[in-house]
């Protein structure tokens, strides 16, 4: 007599069905009463200290005791296509945060939302002399009474930040990186599927025919790209998974706060992101040295200042070989690297990365006199 594999019970049926119903419930009963206010990210209290050009630099209110806090400012620098929110999306997990109860004194570029005159804007412009992050940087220098302050990029931040210093070795005493793409090459040998994929993709794009149709390339367009890179995942598992915590508040709030900051980022600045597809990621020139800013060679060999380079075991936006490749190329003699057993965004998110990341960094900017 045929038996089925799977023994499944009328009364067991019954339950599961009225334990689901019971946690859609709950869970149409929190939907409903949460307010955008209750999804708040960005929320570490703060000041706007300078502003130009719809670009805002904060500065964080300090957490540790007076006499805890550093002399030695922190400038955290964004990538553009990004909100800045990924460095402080929840009160719990919050990289600012983090690093503020590790008495460093924070500030942040938000990099804010191009409008359609601002798609001519070069990277010069942002990193040239007298460009964005030059005025920043300058702007806390004053305000600090400090001959130099320390940069901490994060993924693409980070690779505008270690151009940055390079070409201004007497305005920057510490550099520390996160997920930084820096060999945009070194992926290719042994990958596994998916990783680089973001490259592959970005290589191939036709960047010139986007941003001659769109001015600035819209935030929709990027999401579509980031989102293939594990497609299933981002696509249809998480919001399977959501189902599991439909009736936990604080875990929802979590959820939809993560899917405000991936689905509320900027456009990104059309010249700007043109040529930084053309010279960062097609080109390389980076790590060939072949780089130009205004006018000026940017050659790793002369980055000699410490260098806290970060990246994430399992990141497959950024490859780890792609962030770590900067080791080979720097003249640094002050070299460290650390590793997080984790992901892209869950360097700054994850449950690991807020007990180990800005205590590493705090730590170290210590040990070296910030």
């Amino acid at each position: 007599m045929f038996s089925f594999p799977i023994q499944i019970l009328p009364a067991d049926v019954a339950a599961e069905t009225a334990a689901l119903n019971e946690k859609l419930a709950k869970g149409i009963s929190n939907l409903t009463n949460l307010t955008d206010d209750d999804i708040d990210i960005g929320s570490t209290p703060k000041d706007v200290v300078f502003e130009q050009d719809g670009i805002k630099v904060y500065h964080y209110h300090a957490l540790a005791e007076p006499s805890q806090i550093m002399k030695t400012p922190l400038l955290i620098v964004p990538p553009l296509i990004n909100g800045y929110e990924v460095a402080d999306l929840q009160p719990d997990r919050s990289l600012v945060r983090n690093l503020l109860n590790q008495g460093i004194d924070v500030y942040l570029n938000d990099w804010g939302y191009p409008r359609q005159v601002d798609k001519y804007r070069t990277i010069d412009d942002y990193l040239g002399e007298n460009g964005y992050l030059d005025d920043t940087v300058e702007f806390i220098r004053k305000h600090h009474g400090v001959d130099k302050i320390a940069l901490f990029g994060i993924c693409q931040g980070g690779a505008m930040s270690t151009t940055y210093s390079t070409l201004n070795p007497d305005k920057i005493s510490h550099l520390v990186l996160t997920v930084s793409p820096i060999d945009f090459d070194a992926y290719k040998a042994n990958h596994k599927p998916h990783e680089g994929l973001m490259f592959t993709m970005g290589a191939d794009a036709d960047v010139d025919k986007m941003v001659a149709v769109h001015g600035n390339v819209p935030a929709t367009v990027l999401n579509e790209s980031f989102m293939m890179a594990s497609p299933f995942i981002l696509n249809y598992g998480k919001y399977a998974d959501v189902i599991d915590i439909l009736d936990d508040r604080a875990a929802l709030q979590n959820f939809l706060r993560m899917e405000k900051w991936l689905f509320g980022g900027p456009d990104a600045v059309g010249q700007m992101f043109k040529e930084f597809i053309r010279d960062f990621l097609k080109g390389n020139k980076l790590v060939k040295g072949t780089l130009e800013i205004g006018g000026r060679k940017v050659d790793l060999k002369e980055l000699t200042i410490p260098i806290l380079n970060i990246f994430a075991e399992k990141d497959h936006i950024v490859p780890p070989p792609c962030t770590v490749a900067l080791g080979k190329h720097v003249g640094s003699k002050d070299y460290t690297e650390f590793a997080i057993a984790t992901g892209h965004i869950g360097i700054y998110t994850g449950g690991l990365s807020q007990k180990v990341l800005a205590p590493t960094v705090g730590k170290w900017m210590r040990e070296r006199g910030a």
